[in-house]
């Protein structure tokens, strides 16, 4: 098939915004953390980009996309490892008129993604080096599985596919995959590195609210390409994704403000940075199923059901610190739900007719197969990894590093410098004064 040149235009355009979302994340989550832990959780994300992104083109991407024989199921093969091969080949095996290397990089973007997602959850007391252990091995435990059965199809009708893709659950953008998938195992490490010191008595707050806002606007940018661009094509199923994911974020955000004024009597940035994430969650798996009403319907549903989520681990004990459960795991969940109620073949006949659309309840079951098998495993198999590591070189940094501060325990840097200021002993002097010694600032 003849190369389209504007879908590859779009895909490669798509690519970049959603890598760009992954330094995204980075001044979402470093703005939320502490102070003296800002570089560390900012390092997280940058060397998730640098691990995943070599494994990728290793093996993740034959395993994720490529055909296991007998176990294809479950898991791909190495027919493909190291892109062997795909360097000359002109277009994607299912015809979509891109160069497959397009698609081979438009993928790796997302497995990026979402081990950086699970960060959140740990910040300000996890071994770098444990972590980047962690990365690797999770990645292709994890998410290669998992991002095969929802995805891969050998694109013959009643060909080999993924067990969740024959089943026919529907997953546009990877609401299981990426946020369900990200979402528990960010629970299961939490609970093998345990609380913080201090949590929950003292006050953690977010030591920069504008890195928190702009990395949110860099996600919603870069979450066009994350949607519309999983049409793989620059048309009319991008369109409905790029408008579904633009109204459906709106609507979320806007409840969660809501909920904060209703409950705690103010709407505040961080509450609507968080509804803006909630709902780019949310509407993730649903985009090219549903209308535009009904984005904003899920949106509300999501925006409002999360504000409400993020409170559950101080309920229950375990300490998530930057909420990754609550949006993503929970946002993810319920938006992957929805499509049983609002799916339309209206919209996409590639996908079902939801309950509202006189589907039945058909669509809903096999969503919440998919939505409980994601969890299951996800689960099991990172708390597994994360206590195999905590058990080989430990995961969590000594109480005294913590106290300190990981930026310059680990990586020897801080994220600001408060050192000495030179101020000068009148307009007109020529000389600056004695500086002052610096003082301590605790973050």
């Amino acid at each position: 098939m003849k190369i389209d040149s504007g879908s590859t235009a779009w895909m490669l355009t798509s690519t970049a915004l959603v890598l760009l979302m992954t330094p995204g994340l980075a001044f979402f989550y470093g703005g939320m953390s502490r102070a003296k832990s800002v570089l560390n959780m900012m390092m997280m994300s940058f060397v998730s980009i640098a691990v995943v992104g070599m494994a990728w083109v290793v093996y993740g991407y034959s395993l994720t996309f490529g055909d296991g024989g007998a176990l294809s199921s479950f898991i791909g093969g190495f027919g493909d490892w190291g892109l062997v091969g795909l360097e000359k080949v002109a277009t994607a095996d299912d015809g979509t008129g891109i160069p497959q290397l397009v698609f081979v990089a438009f993928q790796a973007t997302f497995a990026i993604i979402t081990v950086a997602l699970i960060s959140g959850a740990v910040a300000d007391r996890v071994k770098f080096g444990a972590w980047v252990v962690f990365t690797l091995v999770w990645v292709t435990l994890v998410y290669f599985p998992i991002a095969h059965w929802v995805w891969w199809s050998d694109g013959e009708d009643g060909g080999k596919a993924g067990w969740l893709f024959d089943l026919g659950a529907l997953d546009f953008a990877g609401g299981t995959v990426v946020h369900i998938n990200a979402g528990v195992a960010a629970l299961a490490l939490a609970l093998v590195v345990g609380k913080r010191k201090g949590w929950p008595k003292e006050p953690m707050r977010p030591h920069n609210l504008p890195f928190v806002l702009l990395g949110a606007g860099l996600l919603w940018f870069g979450w066009f390409g994350f949607n519309a661009g999983s049409a793989l094509a620059a048309g009319s199923t991008a369109a409905v994704a790029f408008i579904n994911t633009l109204v459906a974020t709106c609507a979320a955000a806007f409840a969660w403000i809501v909920v904060e004024k209703l409950r705690d009597g103010a709407s505040t940035t961080l509450g609507i940075a968080s509804g803006v994430v909630a709902g780019l969650v949310a509407i993730t798996p649903a985009c090219a199923y549903i209308t535009p009403l009904g984005a904003i319907a899920l949106g509300l549903i999501a925006g409002a059901v999360c504000a409400f989520a993020v409170g559950l681990k101080y309920r229950l004990g375990y300490d998530d610190s930057l909420d990754v459960v609550g949006v993503h795991m929970v946002g993810g969940i319920v938006g992957a739900l929805l499509i049983g109620f609002l799916a339309t073949t209206a919209v996409n006949d590639g996908g079902a007719d939801g309950l509202f659309a006189g589907g039945g309840v058909e669509l809903l079951g096999k969503q919440a197969v998919a939505v409980v098998a994601t969890l299951a495993y996800s689960f099991v198999v990172t708390y597994l990894i994360a206590k195999v590591i905590d058990l080989v070189m430990g995961f969590r940094v000594s109480e005294d590093d913590e106290a300190t501060g990981i930026d310059s325990t680990a990586h020897a840097e801080t994220a600001y410098d408060f050192g000495t200021i030179r101020a000068g002993i009148g307009s007109g002097a020529t000389a600056a004064a004695p500086a002052a010694p610096a003082k301590k600032v605790e973050a």
